[in-house]
């Protein structure tokens, strides 16, 4: 953890604020710097992201509609 955070220039406390949620919207820039420091695309994580929220609104509840 210390080393990706290192490489993302972000500090280890803020790396486990995110990975616990107590940092539950962090910056877009440091997701980005988190995301080169472990060789994901932007896209890759964007489309998990997106299969996270499909499977959350599957799970228990009604996916919402425009």
């Amino acid at each position: 953890m210390v080393d990706v955070a290192a490489a993302a220039g972000v500090s280890a406390e803020t790396l486990r604020k995110i990975e616990t949620g107590r940092a539950p919207t962090p910056a877009f820039f440091t997701i980005a710097a988190l995301a080169h420091a472990l060789d994901l695309s932007l896209d890759d994580l964007a489309t998990a992201c997106a299969q996270d929220t499909d499977a959350d609104a599957g799970a228990g509840g009604q996916a919402m509609s425009a």
